[in-house]
Formats: C-alpha cells, structure tokens, sequence
C-alpha cells in the first residue's frame, strides 16, 4: 500500500465535507496552569455518533466500488468504530454488519443499531475481528478496519487539518493511540507543517514502545479503562507512519486516566470516555514537557454511564478527594460518635459507615472495624484527617 500523505488527508476532508462536523477547539485554564503556556481540546466527543471514527469509516466505504457497497460492509468492534460504520453507511447507501462483544456496553450496541446496523454479538473482544473476516468471506462484504488501512489514516487525518486552521500557532498535538490510525493520521497532515506530533497509549495495554523498539508492529497483552484504545498490536499503515513522524509516545496509568475523565467532566465541562481523556491526562503528568500552544485531541465521548459512575469514583479516590479507611474501636457505647465528632471538625464529609464486629479473627475481644467513606477536599486534606484520627490515639488504616 502507498504511504498516507498530506494530499490524501486533503482528498479526504474534501469527501467529508457537510458529512461531519468541524469540532470546536476550547480552552483549557486548569491545563494551562499545569503545562504553563496555551492549551485547547479538540473536540472530537462533539462529532457525529460521539467520536472521530466516522471521518475514517465514511472515507473508506465511500471509496468502495458500487459493486463493493452492493455487497454491504462488515466491521468487529466494541463501540466507536461500530458507531461510526453504522452511520457511514446508513449515509452511503450500504448494508453493515457489526459484530461486537457480548459485554459490550448496551448504549453502544443499542446505537449501533440505531445507525441501522445489524449488530451480531459473540463471545468476546478478540473473537469479534476473527467472525467479522469470516462474514466476509463467506459473503463477500467489505471488510472495514478500525485503523488499518490508508484510507481510515487518511480520514481520521482530517482532524489535524481542522486544527492547523483553528490554531496556526500551534507547537504540539497531543493525540491518543490504540491501533495507530488518528495518531498517523494527525502526524501526515500536521508534521509537515512543522507541528510536534505525541502518541499518547495506557500504560495497560501499551503496544507502541515495544514495537518501535523492535522496528515491526508488536503484540501485547494487558489490560485498560481505556477500551477506545485498548490494541494489543499496532497496524502496518500506522506504524510505518509513525515510526517515521512521531517523535515520542508516552504512557498514563489507570489512575491518570480517571483523573482525566473526571476533570474532563468537572472542569472542561466535557463528557469524556477514558481514552478521549488519554491525551488530557498526559499533559497533567507530563506538565511543561512539550512546546505550547498545545492541542490535545478529545477523541471520543461514548462512555458507559455505568462506566461513568466507577470513573468518577476512581477520579476523586485519585485525586484524594474520596477515602475509605479503617478505624479499629472498643466495642462500647460513644466511640464511634467520638469518631464521627472528630471527622467532622476536621470538615470531613461522611458518605458511609460501616460497623465491622469482629469475632474469632486474632484481635482483641471487645474490639470493632468501623469501615468509612469520606470526602475530602484533595490529598493534603484527605492526610490532614488521618494524622487527626491517629493523633486521638485510634488505630486507622487507609484503604488504597
């Protein structure tokens, strides 16, 4: 296959044109503060169908020969990409089939067949790629990559032109990557124009270092929040464009992840899935590291709200704003309120309470576990309660 170039990310949004929607780019404050010059977010959450995959999967199936779209589609996915070929389709004129996981999240499955999609569910995640080649085949409908393939590169490019336009100024996008195609794309439209291009993988499931090392697309195993980006191998178009434009691919934990999505959430006032939080949150823990303005790409908003509640959750335990702890008490009237009394002149706000007897456990008889939730105002408080608690002489214990 020929490399992606500029010219075909320009052909691209050419074909896209009153298709899908220029996302806005906004201001981060709170980002700025930490990286210490201009910040802004893309906006891709904001596209049609919640994600920048419909600019790759309308590219593709719109260059399909008439007798290829009489054969339908058929993609593997567990949300976005299926999203985003559903409506490409639907707009096209062609029959798509999505196979998806069972455990897949039921908004996502109930919106793919919305977009007109016959959803088709199996077992697993890395069952869904190996049925959908085999729908192909037996049937003979197109195959649709996520990532894989020019014209996917060349459509999910078409932000980085967005972003040339919005920001001319602009030093360094910051870009998340599962498989590699918004990350090449962005990298063949936008180095070229002198913009430092970072790859942004989980640290879970982070396939891109130990490829570039080995000099070939490598798999690996692990696991992510992040399912938008949760690949455990990169594709041979992406890499061969990375390996040549991008500069460095860093890693974020699971908990920089949820502090993402929850400042996202808090701050931004964006509704964020954890990998559309992935290059947000690296700016957080990489502060300063990269020249400004920055652009990081918000890639996706199709977030589970069951999902969302654990996110939030994570969010605020990582950013010490949430505590359960321990306290270990005579089992007599009046300690826990003396408890509860010292908690609350230290402005702790109690959500939960748990009262633990313990029996035949090898402590003390006559002692109690009381479990306790709290909110706190970030870490510094979060520690300011525990010494507070210690300092009363009570044995207390920080859950993790």
């Amino acid at each position: 296959m020929q490399p992606v170039g500029r010219d075909d990310v320009e052909a691209a949004r050419a074909a896209l044109a009153g298709v899908v929607r220029p996302t806005p780019v906004t201001p981060s404050r709170v980002l700025e503060a930490m990286v210490g010059g201009p910040v802004l977010l893309k906006c891709e959450n904001l596209q049609r169908a919640g994600s920048f995959k419909i600019r790759g999967a309308y590219r593709r199936i719109q260059r399909l020969t008439a007798d290829e779209r009489a054969r339908g589609v058929v993609a593997a996915s567990a949300g976005n990409h299926a999203q985003g070929v559903a409506l490409a389709a639907q707009l096209l004129g062609t029959r798509a089939t999505v196979y998806m996981p069972a455990g897949a999240p039921l908004p996502k499955v109930e919106a793919t067949r919305e977009y007109g999609a016959q959803v088709e569910l199996v077992e697993s995640l890395d069952e869904t790629f190996a049925a959908a080649t085999a729908f192909a085949e037996r049937t003979g409908a197109v195959l649709i990559h996520p990532f894989d393939h020019p014209d996917i590169v060349a459509g999910q490019g078409t932000v980085g032109l967005e972003i040339l336009e919005q920001v001319p100024d602009v030093a360094t996008i910051v870009v998340c990557t599962g498989g590699g195609g918004l990350l090449a794309g962005i990298a063949a439209a936008c180095v070229p124009a002198g913009v430092r291009v970072v790859g942004v993988q989980a640290a879970g499931l982070a396939a891109w270092p130990p490829s570039l090392a080995a000099g070939a697309p490598t798999s690996v195993a692990g696991t992510t929040i992040a399912d938008g980006i949760a690949v455990s191998r990169p594709g041979e178009v992406p890499f061969a464009l990375v390996r040549a434009l991008v500069e460095e691919i860093v890693t974020v934990d699971e908990e920089a992840l949820a502090r993402g999505v929850l400042r996202c959430l808090e701050r931004e006032k964006l509704l964020v899935e954890p990998a559309g939080a992935a290059a947000a949150a690296a700016l957080a823990e990489y502060p300063g590291r990269w020249p400004a303005p920055v652009v990081a790409v918000v890639s996706g908003g199709n977030v589970d709200p069951v999902l969302l509640v654990d996110l939030v959750r994570r969010g605020l335990v990582a950013a010490g704003r949430y505590v359960a702890l321990r306290v270990r008490l005579p089992d007599r009237p009046g300690y826990l309120a003396d408890v509860l009394r010292l908690v609350g002149r230290a402005g702790g706000n109690v959500v939960d309470v748990e009262h633990r007897r313990l029996s035949a456990s090898g402590t003390a008889p006559g002692t109690v576990d009381v479990a306790l939730t709290l909110e706190t105002r970030g870490h510094d408080h979060r520690t300011a309660i525990l010494a507070e608690l210690a300092a009363a002489g009570w044995d207390v214990t920080a859950e993790p």
